[in-house]
């Protein structure tokens, strides 16, 4: 009994996580991401010319995580692995 109540509470905490999950527009809006990469701003790239760059390209997705989480070429970004990607995936979208 105590594990099928362990269970059921490990489930119900999975699925609330899961269900809190940011989409990739909230999290580049949210992080501040459209502060340099908006469409008119002058100090990086908009999120359509960087989909363009990659367009193509299998490993854009891994590139780009490491550049967001390492600082390469890009200013650390402090979010979770999750974000992450999920920002990565909405700018590949563009």
């Amino acid at each position: 009994m105590k594990l099928l109540i362990a269970t059921i509470i490990t489930a119900c905490a999975i699925a609330s996580g899961a269900a809190q999950a940011q989409s990739g527009e909230s999290v580049v809006k949210s992080r501040g991401c459209v502060a340099c990469h908006a469409s008119e701003a002058k100090v990086g790239p908009p999120f359509k010319e960087i989909a363009a760059k990659y367009r193509g390209d299998k490993d854009a997705e891994a590139r780009l995580l490491a550049k967001l989480k390492e600082g390469k070429s890009h200013p650390k970004t402090e979010a979770s692995d999750a974000e992450l990607k999920s920002a990565v995936v909405y700018v590949l979208k563009q």
